[in-house]
């Protein structure tokens, strides 16, 4: 778990977490929420915690693609795609994140 803290690309794995979950907890609770039981509550409160770290999550791409060197057509735009589909970022973080990580000398 440490070395979600200790490295960029670690973060960025982080940050797929957490974007995924969010948008997990959007669209499979918040939103049938506010439409089926008329509680917009959870939408007004997770929705912008979503959008952050979507935000984050897209800055940080751009980030380590430019330190990591990643060609844009092969990548960048792979992991960037992953944000707005759902579980999209989990499968991006186990199929090219991952692997990624574990080719870098600790």
């Amino acid at each position: 778990m440490i070395r979600f803290f200790t490295t960029q690309l670690g973060r960025l794995r982080l940050l797929g977490l957490l974007e995924g979950i969010s948008l997990l907890l959007l669209v499979g609770i918040a939103v049938p929420m506010k439409y089926f039981a008329q509680n917009p509550a959870l939408v007004k409160a997770i929705g912008p915690v979503h959008g952050l770290l979507f935000v984050f999550f897209v800055v940080n791409t751009i980030s380590v693609g430019i330190a990591y060197k990643w060609a844009f057509r092969t990548t960048t735009w792979k992991v960037l795609l992953a944000c707005m589909i759902p579980f999209g970022t989990f499968y991006v973080d186990r199929h090219i994140l991952a692997k990624m990580e574990e080719k870098q000398p600790s």
